[in-house]
């Protein structure tokens, strides 16, 4: 391959990379241009992309109308539990599906890929069942239990592969040194995980951030639903969107995303198993 070939091919590489960034940030770009343009503009039959006369008045008017603050907080609740409460449950559960393999080790990653595959439709209604059973409908900790159990398979699929990346050797060069089974998770294993928890946690806690189905039926008291189903209160009775405020709320529900992602980018990108040789 010669020299000129490798530039040409590396420069597609960047140009459908490019292409491919540009296809995912059209969206969001367009929903920021949509919030801050005035009713004239979103009525008009020629769209521009910058907003002629940028104007808040969208966003004051989506406060005026809807509980946003009340629903983000709701959103903000079950999002961070659910996350926590999965990656506390699934941290265990994979190391030991890493570390001792078998037939149960065997059977518990078949159910994960299978448990991927059932739609919301199949599940809500036994989810619905055994919720009102317990109590828990209409209440943010049953819809934390439903993200938590949605959730988890996936969690545990992740930090699987995490735990296998850790070269048992480092484990047992700490037995070696004299350190017991709990000290070595805590000491050796714990912080090599710590990319790859993080990472779960954030997946979680963005699914259940963007979750609407099971909060849109679960939840009934306007003071319980979350954010993703405050939206769609900016439809009228026969469809019709309130375009400028549904704009301004949208881009405010997913900055929560975005800033979580972008303070702790580097921790799931950093090198895990960096300054893992033994000295």
């Amino acid at each position: 391959m010669t020299a000129r070939t490798r530039v040409l091919g590396r420069a597609g590489q960047y140009l459908a990379l490019l292409a491919y960034l540009v296809f995912l940030a059209f969206p969001f770009l367009w929903l920021i241009s949509t919030a801050f343009k005035s009713p004239r503009e979103l009525g008009s039959l020629h769209p521009t992309w910058i907003p002629r006369h940028p104007t808040l008045d969208n966003f004051r008017q989506a406060f005026d109308e809807q509980p946003l603050l009340h629903a983000g907080l709701n959103s903000l609740i079950a999002a961070v539990s659910a996350a926590l409460i999965a990656v506390v449950i699934a941290t265990p559960m994979a190391y030991v599906m890493a570390r001792h393999r078998g037939r149960l080790a065997t059977a518990a990653t078949g159910w994960v890929v299978v448990s991927q595959a059932f739609p919301f439709v199949l599940l809500i209604i036994p989810l619905f069942l055994v919720l009102k059973n317990l109590r828990a409908i209409n209440s943010v900790g049953g819809l934390v239990m439903v993200y938590v159990v949605w959730s988890l398979p996936f969690a545990l699929w992740m930090l699987n592969g995490y735990v296998r990346a850790v070269p048992a050797e480092l484990e047992e060069a700490a037995a070696v040194d004299g350190a017991g089974r709990l000290r070595t998770l805590v000491s050796v294993t714990a912080p090599l995980l710590a990319p790859g928890i993080v990472a779960t946690a954030l997946f979680a806690f963005i699914t259940a951030w963007n979750e609407f189905f099971f909060a849109l039926v679960l939840l009934k008291s306007p003071e319980k639903q979350t954010l993703p189903v405050v939206l769609t209160h900016f439809l009228g009775a026969e469809g019709v969107a309130d375009l400028g405020p549904l704009a301004a709320a949208a881009f405010l529900a997913t900055l929560p995303s975005l800033v979580i992602f972008a303070l702790i980018q580097k921790r799931i990108t950093g090198g895990m198993l960096a300054g893992a040789v033994k000295s």
